[in-house]
């Protein structure tokens, strides 16, 4: 009975070992599977300005236009930025709900002026894409030692043999868009600047998830610099 004891307790001691074994080799696994997206990041502003010289009253009535081809893009976006800023108690229109989609590059700025005048815009602000760069990167591979499970004797033991985990080498292609936003009184005159930001996505899943970073981006520092 003591020798079934023993064998048993033995059992359960190179179990024991060898569950460790599982569980370290799992989780170094998992490491090694969620260490590019632990190290992706997601948007920030790379810098802002406001306007010192600008003196005028806060903007109540404001037009918010996406510059883009695709006019799905374009309508989320400004859709988006305009819901964001009517939270923060002003009136915001869509470009996509008062301004034609342009068919051509040039503009008409007798029509987009009086499309501003009629619907008493009194500031706009304006995002365009800047670029979007892709990047690949090589990562070496790495090796992980992981104790291996022999217990069963004490020279065993003590001369424990390590195997090797080996994440193998890949390429990592990292992605970053740049998106400029400008906030412009309406008037007088061509339209006083009175703020500005670029900011920058990086790795971003969709379109959507840019319009997303892009939108918090842009409210958060307005509120900031004391713009709304």
């Amino acid at each position: 009975m003591k020798r079934l004891r023993s064998t048993e307790g033995l059992l359960g001691v190179t179990l024991i070992g060898a569950l460790i074994v599982v569980m370290i080799g799992a989780l170094a696994c998992c490491a090694l599977v969620l260490l590019p997206v632990a190290s992706a990041r997601a948007e920030k502003l790379l810098v802002s300005w406001k306007s010192p010289a600008y003196s005028g009253q806060k903007p109540h009535r404001v037009l918010v236009i996406g510059m883009s081809e695709n006019p799905e893009i374009r309508a989320d976006f400004e859709d988006d930025l305009s819901s964001a800023l009517a939270k923060e108690g002003l009136d915001a229109v869509p470009g996509n709900s008062i301004l034609l989609r342009p068919h051509s590059a040039e503009l008409d700025a007798g029509y987009l002026k009086g499309q501003i005048r009629d619907f008493k815009i009194d500031a706009v602000l304006v995002s365009r894409l800047v670029k979007v760069d892709k990047k690949t990167t090589y990562v070496p591979g790495q090796s992980y030692a992981v104790p291996y499970a022999y217990y069963r004797t004490f020279y065993g033991y003590y001369g424990t043999v390590y195997r090797q985990v080996y994440s193998p080498d890949y390429l990592r292609e990292d992605t970053t868009v740049r998106v400029e936003t400008n906030f412009y009184a309406a008037s007088p005159g061509e339209g006083e600047l009175i703020w500005t930001g670029t900011s920058d996505s990086f790795n971003p899943r969709s379109a959507q998830k840019v319009i997303d970073g892009v939108v918090k981006l842009i409210v958060k520092d307005l509120k900031k610099q004391n713009v709304l």
